[in-house]
């Protein structure tokens, strides 16, 4: 009987074993189940995108409604010239980017400043297939706003559009008429081509004014 007491004991404590491996496995379970879950449905919010207020200047007809309204994805047939002003939030992946454009006739220009407070950044587009005349007004504004003490600092998107048309300028070019090299040395500033034909390279141009006010905000916390 002694022996068959001495078995029982046994198999009972091998069972206990068992029962506690199991239950051990039960909660390894569990808890990996639940971490899972989590993981998959109970994510925090994405972390807010940065906010940035920008200035969108340059003479009527250069295509400031057209390019923000295609980077909006806005029709093109509701496309209309802005002749005060208006504001559009253009989203990208790490930014957002509030947009004041200013219209560029001879009569609204002379108020551009009075919007310029605020301002984080600079985007001037210029028409590099415009006449020789209305490229020397672009001329003459860009200069004004590089130049102007709530303007000077900040970083400068310099589009050069219509890239499509037969008679548009190179950036070379463009950049050898603005004078921009002796003019914006020292100042943040991105010349590139553009057109509505190509949205990947405009995208692209947003991009690297991104970057360049991501640059100014760190400077600014180091400081």
């Amino acid at each position: 009987m002694s022996d068959l007491r001495i078995t029982e004991a046994f198999l009972y404590m091998d069972y206990l074993r068992m029962s506690e491996c199991i239950q051990i496995s039960f909660a390894v379970c569990r808890i990996g189940i639940y971490t899972c879950f989590r993981a998959l449905c109970c994510k925090g919010p994405p972390p807010a995108r940065p906010e940035y207020d920008l200035v969108c200047i340059g003479l009527t007809g250069s295509g400031k409604t057209s390019l923000l309204s295609k980077l909006c994805s806005e029709s093109p047939d509701s496309v209309v010239s802005t002749t005060g002003f208006s504001i559009k939030a253009v989203p990208f992946q790490n930014a957002i980017l509030n947009v004041k454009e200013l219209g560029g006739a001879d009569n609204i220009r002379k108020y551009w400043s009075r919007y310029y407070q605020g301002s984080q950044g600079v985007i001037f587009v210029l028409d590099s297939a415009s006449s020789e005349d209305d490229l020397e007004t672009a001329r003459n504004e860009l200069h004004s706003a590089l130049q102007h003490p709530q303007l000077c600092t900040l970083p400068f998107l310099i589009l050069a559009n219509h890239q499509d048309k037969p008679a548009a300028r190179s950036v070379q070019e463009v950049k050898k008429y603005f004078e921009l090299e002796p003019l914006a040395r020292g100042k943040r500033w991105i010349l590139q081509p553009c057109s509505l034909d190509d949205m990947d390279a405009l995208k692209d141009s947003f991009s690297q004014l991104i970057n360049l006010l991501e640059e100014k905000d760190h400077e600014a916390v180091r400081m």
